[in-house]
């Protein structure tokens, strides 16, 4: 495991029954995590220091679903580099 960068958030510990460990959303596997989660910003930033993007948060994610995210996100004006 990496350094911990934020000490007071490994109190995130785990999340309600049914929901994904790492953004605490009922989302399909398949599908990205939830960026604008605070469970999911603050264990993202505690691993590696920084905040997540939608890249991070697809990066699980199959090619096709990657690219049907980056669509509908640029339909809202939001711009996602996956390179």
């Amino acid at each position: 495991m990496g350094k911990k960068y934020l000490s007071p958030w490994i109190m995130i510990g785990n999340t309600p029954p049914g929901t994904c460990p790492e953004c605490a959303e009922i989302h399909d596997p398949e599908q990205p995590h939830n960026k604008a989660s605070l469970v999911y910003q603050y264990k993202f930033y505690n691993k590696h220091g920084r905040f997540p993007t939608w890249a991070d948060a697809m990066a699980h994610c199959s090619d096709e679903t990657k690219n049907q995210w980056v669509e509908a996100l640029k339909e809202y004006g939001i711009i996602v580099n996956l390179n």
